[in-house]
């Protein structure tokens, strides 16, 4: 249905499904064990916690590779989580990045996360709503994004947003999970409990939407494929070990993650969902 539901009751839904009161103190307990084995930590040995999207740190190269980021660029990290993007772009390029998400924990941790690899004056977490960014217009070279459109219901003011905050000629780069010829998707899924919280386009869609919102797409490509052999891969490494790792989504989103994941691999499989990588220029 394309009726847009109540924002507050769906920030209230969303607050409920991500927030975890003590998400800190958890992370912080993990860290320091690891700590103690490394002497100290790089934002390597962190990226199995903090890419919270399908393919982790492997999607954030590929896509990070195609802009040819510099020093120079303005980063807006749409939906940053708890960081991890945000510190790969700032490591990998030196570039700023300005992190926003709905989740108050999610940007305290990725502050804290920031200190424990040294990255803290490349980065700026901040929590806020995606469809009202608290930034002047044009304060951006780059948006990037990675699945989070998928819990937001108006598109337009999304895309609207991220044009406004995006100087002449900015890019957005995104990475999301979009509606497949099979649906609809079973759940519960890492970005919602049942449909009431997901809102996918389907590729099409998502392609007009941008070009109406003012972008030009400069890159697009179907990873669906590429997603579904690394699901399929860590089951393998999984059934091999039956250990949770020290570092996992599981500390992110508790023991549910496992039927989460299951129900992606299994939606992707099904083409119930497709992976878009894209690159589009404002115009």
């Amino acid at each position: 249905s394309n009726e847009m539901p109540d924002s507050t009751i769906l920030h209230e839904s969303l607050t409920r499904h991500y927030a975890s009161p003590d998400l800190k103190d958890r992370i912080c307990a993990a860290l320091d064990a690891l700590e103690k084995e490394r002497s100290s930590l790089s934002p390597e040995d962190i990226a199995p916690l903090d890419e919270f999207h399908i393919r982790g740190r492997q999607a954030t190269r590929e896509l990070a590779r195609i802009l040819h980021l510099t020093p120079s660029h303005r980063v807006l990290d749409v939906g940053c989580g708890v960081g991890g993007p945000s510190r790969c772009l700032a490591h990998d390029y030196g570039c700023h990045v300005t992190g926003i998400d709905l989740t108050t924990e999610y940007c305290e941790v990725a502050r804290m996360l920031a200190e424990r690899v040294g990255l803290s004056d490349k980065l700026t977490f901040r929590q806020g709503d995606a469809l009202d960014l608290p930034f002047p217009e044009a304060s951006f070279d780059i948006v990037w994004t990675q699945h989070t459109a998928m819990n937001i219901a108006d598109k337009r003011a999304l895309y609207a947003e991220m044009h406004r905050v995006l100087q002449p000629e900015g890019r957005i780069a995104l990475y999301d999970v979009t509606a497949g010829p099979e649906a609809p998707p079973y759940y519960p899924l890492p970005w919602a409990q049942d449909c009431a919280m997901s809102f996918l386009l389907s590729p099409v869609e998502l392609q007009k939407m941008l070009e109406k919102s003012g972008f030009a797409i400069l890159h697009w490509r179907d990873t669906s494929e590429l997603g579904l052999r690394w699901f399929q891969n860590m089951a393998a490494k999984k059934g091999a070990s039956n250990k949770a790792p020290a570092l996992g989504l599981h500390l992110v989103m508790g023991p549910e993650i496992r039927t989460m994941s299951r129900n992606v691999m299994r939606n992707l499989a099904e083409k119930r969902i497709v992976l878009i990588e894209a690159i589009a220029q404002k115009y």
